[in-house]
């Protein structure tokens, strides 16, 4: 593989003992590694090996390396990988990668994993044994009826193809679960011995396998410690591979003391389950947003709303790659949105896609573009795009579908009825230009009816930021791949796995909605006198009604005369909720008191001084003005330093950088990118 742009060779790289070769490899590797991750190939690959680098002095630089993969899992190619590697992509940074150069060859591992190796290095090809397809199959392990339903599927993550080649291994199962070496041992090993009946192998997710291999992985024969690699695990993510969480979520808040968040409405488990086994949530209910309520699936877009914040009757026109793809968790809110695909209408908790095969029949040919731009635009409109990328009319080639066709597609309001659509064309959309600074779960926008302590959704651009695991600060969601945040964050740091966590306002338990992404790159800000620095992410985000950019400041405008309500965000006790604070304009000379000021430095105090204070501010967090539209909210300022609670009436004032200044360098990296 050569690097065309933003790379060279470079004598040093030649020799693998030195500081500058493990550097670059490693950048590599970890590009090469998110970069397989995810791609259509995750469920099979493995691991990144780089072997070398050579080229001309101060030219191009040509990496050579091996790609691993779990040929169970995937039958995996040398075209499907080539064509992975000669896409375009941001993981390698900068960097730009000749396509015609990439060259894939296989060779058999002899390893117990049986994976497959791809390299531009002159490896021997052969012909290896490819997998059997997935194949659904009756759950005939007595010894787990206990956790599934009726089906599994094979080949499992061990390798089992069938139920004989599972009993051979049971017993040194059995043992790990009789030496009580992990509480959920039972529920892990069934899982991986008998998944779910699905195309796809679903795993139990990484944290679960990490508790298991943190007290049972040292009792695994050997030749099962090597498939039980927890790093092939994927992790929970509301946009990523299914895996299966570790059960007894509630169990597990209230060993933490936390059984004050099970039953309160708000969602604390990626299953739900702390607000689905309630007694305001019946069997086969939905669970609403984010208020203590549930609701049967048929009065989902009834036209009434049932849930107290109104959460049954949105989305009922999305969008979705396929009807399979939709949300299958227990709540009226979907994890995320598809910012392409076919177009789903759901009437009373039915979905049917959009067929537009009879349009013939009902609207003059002239029109025909017209109508479907109409749906188009009111569609993104109401999915909180502000464009329409693209229009197209597709053939369905989803077996047993349900369809809806518009009752008149020339009325000013357009209704859906069931339809059966014998042409099986369906409309499909794509927007863009997602909108900044608004909270579509909440029913009203800007600050009427605000709580202090946030609820899911109400700041979607706040984003904690976790230094090896560790919450360390906070940032901004600009863009859905840039986060804006302090360098004072960064100070004193040494090198380490940077990860910023979208879609969450309690940091001890998991939404359904979260959302991760490693942090590849930070730019500072050249504007004199500011810390402001911009972090660049593996990948975008993927938006939803928890996961959606702020606005930036409109050029010309100024804080305390353009702008109007603002406040910061900061953490309760134990950072278990995050909470907001009312600021107002300060002197400058109050700041300057306590701490250096520039030109670029905002000086606010608290609006309630005496009581309104949270148990932790972090670096990098938020000055939040309202627009005067009243409806979107603007960042204003970052905080540079951690502030904590001081006693009643002894509050110190809180100093931000402004953004108004950085405005034009911001839209300069982040277009420019």
């Amino acid at each position: 593989m050569r690097v065309k742009e933003g790379d060279v060779y470079v004598p040093d790289l030649a020799d693998p003992s030195t500081e500058h070769f493990r550097l670059r490899a490693r950048e590599y590797r970890e590009g090469l590694n998110l970069w397989l991750r995810r791609s259509e190939l995750k469920s099979a690959f493995l691991n990144t090996d780089i072997l070398a680098f050579d080229g001309e002095e101060s030219e191009d630089l040509k990496v050579h390396f091996n790609l691993h993969f779990n040929v169970r899992r995937l039958d995996v190619t040398p075209e499907d990988i080539t064509k992975v590697l000669t896409s375009e992509t941001s993981y390698l940074g900068n960097r730009t990668i000749d396509p015609d150069s990439v060259f894939v060859q296989e060779a058999n591992s002899t390893g117990p994993e049986n994976s497959k190796t791809a390299s531009i290095s002159e490896l021997v090809t052969t012909t290896p044994n490819l997998p059997p397809p997935r194949r659904c199959a009756s759950m005939d392990l007595p010894y787990c009826t206990a956790l599934h339903a009726n089906m599994t599927s094979y080949p499992n993550i061990v390798g089992h193809n069938n139920i004989d080649e599972v009993k051979n291994d049971i017993i040194a199962f059995r043992e790990l679960i009789d030496a009580e070496c992990y509480r959920l041992a039972y529920d892990f090993v069934c899982q991986i011995l008998q998944p779910p009946c699905s195309s796809e192998l679903v795993l139990p997710c990484r944290s679960f396998c990490r508790e298991f291999w943190a007290g049972c992985g040292q009792r695994l024969p050997p030749r099962l410690q090597k498939m039980l690699n927890c790093t092939n695990f994927p992790e929970y993510s509301a946009e990523g591979p299914a895996c299966v969480p570790k059960p007894g979520c509630g169990d597990d808040l209230e060993s933490q003391g936390l059984e004050s968040l099970i039953c309160d409405g708000v969602a604390d488990c990626p299953d739900l389950s702390d607000e689905t086994s309630c007694p305001h949530c019946p069997s086969g209910s939905l669970h609403c947003a984010s208020t203590k309520a549930c609701v049967h699936p048929y009065t989902t877009c009834d036209g009434v709303e049932d849930c107290p914040d109104g959460s049954d009757e949105r989305s009922c026109l999305s969008l979705a790659p396929n009807l399979k793809s939709l949300n299958k968790l227990r709540s009226v809110q979907a994890k995320h949105y598809y910012t392409g695909g076919n177009v789903i209408f759901t009437e009373k908790g039915l979905k049917g896609k959009l067929c537009v095969g009879n349009l013939n029949t009902t609207v003059p040919m002239s029109q025909h573009e017209s109508v479907l731009q109409t749906i188009a635009s009111s569609l993104c409109r109401s999915l909180s795009f502000t464009a329409v990328e693209d229009v197209t009319v597709d053939i369905d080639e989803e077996t047993d579908s349900r369809y809806v066709k518009m009752e008149n597609p020339m009325a000013t309001e357009i209704s859906f009825i069931p339809y059966h659509c014998p042409t099986k064309e369906i409309l499909s959309v794509h927007c863009s230009k997602l909108e900044c600074g608004i909270s579509t779960v909440r029913n009203r926008r800007g600050v009427h009816g605000l709580p202090k302590m946030s609820q899911a959704g109400d700041w979607p651009w706040h984003i904690p930021l976790f230094k090896a695991g560790t919450h360390v600060c906070d940032g901004t969601l600009i863009d859905l791949d840039w986060i804006v945040t302090t360098a004072s964050c960064f100070q004193g740091q040494g090198k380490a796995e940077w990860i910023a966590r979208a879609g969450s306002t309690r940091l001890p338990s998991t939404t359904p909605w979260q959302q991760e992404r490693h942090i590849i790159g930070m730019v500072k800000s050249p504007v004199e006198g500011s810390t402001i620095v911009l972090l660049r992410l593996d990948r975008k985000f993927t938006p939803s009604d928890f996961v959606r950019p702020i606005c930036l400041p409109p050029k010309g405008s100024s804080v305390g005369v353009n702008l109007t309500y603002c406040n910061t965000l900061g953490w309760g006790r134990e950072r278990s909720m995050l909470q907001r604070v009312e600021l107002k304009i300060s002197n400058m000379e109050q700041c300057a008191n306590i701490s250096i000021t520039t030109v670029n430095s905002i000086c606010t105090d608290s609006y309630y001084s005496n009581e309104d204070c949270t148990e932790e501010e972090l670096a990098g967090s938020p000055m939040l003005c309202l627009h005067p539209d009243e409806q979107r909210w603007v960042l204003t300022g970052v905080s540079n330093w951690r502030i904590a609670c001081s006693k009643i009436g002894d509050q110190r004032p809180r100093l931000y950088d402004k953004i108004i200044s950085n405005v034009d360098w911001i839209t300069s990296i982040t277009e420019g990118s």
